[in-house]
C-alpha cells in the first residue's frame, strides 16, 4: 500500500492534474477533485431502435391508407355520403379541391383517366406525397431527419399553378378540368 508521502498520491488519493479546459478557480478540477465521466445520451442512427425511427412515417402512411380505403369503399359519386363544397354550393365556382374525393375514388379503383378528369392537381399531389413519403422513410430508417427546404419562389410557383388551375377550370374553355 503506498504511503501518504508518495508523490503520486495526495492526502486523499491519487494525484490529479487539472485539465486545461477546466482550470477556473471554482471548478472541481481546479480544487483537485476529479469529475467522473457521465455518459450523455447516445447519438447516431443506432441510438434509437429501428422500429421507433420508422414509427412516424408508418403512422402517416397508415392514416393515408385508411382515408383512401374509406373513400375507395364509400363512393363520393353517390349523394349523401360527403358534404358538398361550400364554395361550389353558394357560388357555383369550383375550388382547387373540388372533385378531390371523386379523384381519390377513381385513383383507388385504378381509373387514372377519371381521376385526372376529376381533379388533376390532386393526382399530382398523390405522386408528390408518395415521393416525399419514400424519402422520409429512407431517411428515418437511417436515423436522419427529413428536411425539405424550398425557396419562397417554389412556394409562389406552386401557389400560382393552383391558382391558374382554379381559374381555368371555371372558364368555358377549361371545362375539361372541371369535375
Amino acid at each position: 500500500m503506498p504511503s501518504s508521502t508518495d508523490p503520486a498520491q495526495g492526502p486523499g488519493g491519487p494525484a490529479f492534474e487539472p485539465s486545461a479546459t477546466h482550470e477556473s478557480a471554482g471548478s472541481p478540477q481546479a480544487l483537485g477533485h476529479p469529475v467522473p465521466h457521465v455518459p450523455g445520451p447516445a447519438r447516431g442512427p443506432r441510438a434509437v431502435p429501428f422500429a421507433r425511427r420508422i414509427a412516424m412515417p408508418m403512422a402517416a402512411i397508415a392514416s393515408v391508407a385508411a382515408a383512401f380505403a374509406y373513400v375507395g369503399t364509400v363512393d363520393p359519386n353517390e349523394p349523401g355520403h360527403y358534404p358538398v363544397c361550400p364554395l361550389l354550393r353558394f357560388t357555383g365556382i369550383y375550388c382547387p379541391g373540388c372533385g378531390g374525393l371523386r379523384s381519390a375514388h377513381a385513383f383507388i379503383h385504378g381509373d387514372l383517366a377519371t381521376a385526372l378528369g376529376s381533379n388533376a392537381v390532386a393526382v399530382v399531389g398523390y405522386g408528390i406525397f408518395a415521393v416525399v413519403w419514400v424519402m422520409w422513410l429512407i431517411r428515418a430508417a437511417g436515423g436522419r431527419p427529413l428536411r425539405i427546404s424550398l425557396t419562397p419562389a417554389w412556394w409562389w410557383s406552386a401557389g400560382g399553378v393552383v391558382l391558374i388551375f382554379s381559374v381555368v377550370r371555371n372558364l368555358p374553355f377549361g371545362s375539361a378540368l372541371a369535375p
